[in-house]
């Protein structure tokens, strides 16, 4: 079995290479033009016409979402799948480099697909929307968008090259304060202040951050603090995301940073209206044998791979909903060195550089592989499957 995994690898390897262009091309149309969550009309669309140009059956819509689509080859399990993002960020663009996920996962895709006669099983190239404040995964795993299949993955481009990764738990939270106007100066008694409101809330948010756990974190921007300086605000509003490693934390971290909204009010008279999104980041379990599969994998296309013995978390992702759902791996491929941040415009001009498009192919090509170890390889799956299962749900 090993010889033939190794042949097939070399076979995933070359497919790759004779997309090179196209993939390259493809990731540079979705940077150049950089559309946000559930406005991604030209980047799925691309990605669906290079699919179907593949031999893929592509269904878009999907899971009633505009701009996701799914995209399959072969009918048999196990049924393995790419994850393409391609949503951008509000002035910053690809500042997260969405453009490489996508491409990186569809030429994956379109690679395994040649090799599925002698591997056996299926490949499905799934197209996920908005996952940068909207949570499209979350969306789709409500769905069923995830269901029958065997494991997934994508590739996160970043400043250092990691097999295993983790990410935190994730809730939004609306806030609105809603006051009396009044002249600031001839009358100021008259009014209550919304925005003295939202900014008590702020420093109290502030202070709860030394009295949490190290791995969560709060924050936030004020949207509305008034129009006129020369009049009390009678309305302001924020946005503010909590995070924490396990969904039980997170839920008695939310209460606390409600408690903070709520000293604004009654500090200032002003009421107070809160919604919590109703979608929800989950933490990501990574499924650690498969992330040892794609490591060796990386390693062999000359990667180098220094990894702490504990991942650390990073931020949040969607794949979280995925990976409590089946085996599931958010590997990260370096593209910047590491003092430059992902959510940068630095981040954002290197994710269509030179690095940014060999990163691309070495990641297109391990997922390649590591799909390939997975259908030849029944031991792989139930060690993943076996992890999976034991994993507590948080």
């Amino acid at each position: 079995m090993s010889r033939d995994a190794d042949r097939l690898k070399a076979r995933v390897i070359d497919e790759v290479e004779a997309q090179r262009d196209a993939l390259v091309d493809l990731s540079h149309r979705i940077h150049d033009n950089p559309e946000t969550g559930f406005q991604e009309e030209n980047a799925a669309g691309w990605l669906c016409d290079y699919l179907e140009a593949h031999g893929f059956r592509v269904e878009r819509p999907f899971c009633d979402l505009a701009t996701a689509f799914r995209a399959t080859s072969g009918e048999e399990r196990p049924r393995v799948a790419f994850l393409a993002e391609y949503d951008a960020l509000t002035g910053l663009g690809h500042a997260c480099g969405h453009n490489l996920i996508a491409a990186s996962s569809v030429g994956a895709a379109v690679a395994v697909s040649r090799v599925l006669a002698e591997a056996g099983g299926s490949v499905a190239a799934i197209g996920t929307p908005a996952e940068e404040v909207y949570g499209g995964k979350a969306i789709m795993a409500g769905r069923g968008a995830f269901d029958e299949l065997d494991a997934a993955m994508l590739v996160h481009p970043g400043s250092r090259n990691l097999a295993l990764t983790a990410a935190l738990a994730c809730a939004t939270v609306n806030v609105e304060y809603f006051g009396k106007e009044a002249h600031a100066a001839s009358r100021p008694e008259a009014g209550i202040n919304a925005l003295d409101a939202v900014v008590i809330a702020y420093n109290a948010v502030a202070a709860l951050r030394q009295h949490i756990r190290d791995s969560a974190r709060v924050h936030g921007i004020i949207t509305d603090g008034g129009q006129m300086p020369n009049v009390v605000p009678n309305h302001a509003a924020a946005v503010f995301l909590a995070r924490a490693e396990d969904e039980a934390y997170l839920e008695d971290l939310k209460g606390r940073v409600v408690a903070c909204f709520e000293a604004g009010a009654t500090a200032t008279g002003a009421r107070l209206e809160y919604r919590w999104d109703d979608v929800q980041y989950a933490p990501l379990r990574a499924n650690k044998a498969m992330a040892d599969a794609f490591r060796r994998n990386l390693t062999k296309l000359g990667r180098s791979m220094k990894e702490p013995p504990v991942p650390r978390a990073l931020g949040s992702t969607d794949v979280g909903n995925v990976s409590v759902l089946l085996p599931t791996i958010h590997p990260s491929i370096r593209v910047a060195p590491r003092e430059v941040n992902i959510h940068t415009a630095d981040f954002a001009r290197l994710a269509r550089s030179e690095e940014g498009d060999k990163a691309l192919i070495d990641a297109a090509k391990a997922m390649a592989m590591t799909a390939v170890d997975i259908l030849v390889d029944a031991d792989l799956r139930q060690r993943m499957w076996e992890e999976f299962l034991s994993r507590p749900v948080n």
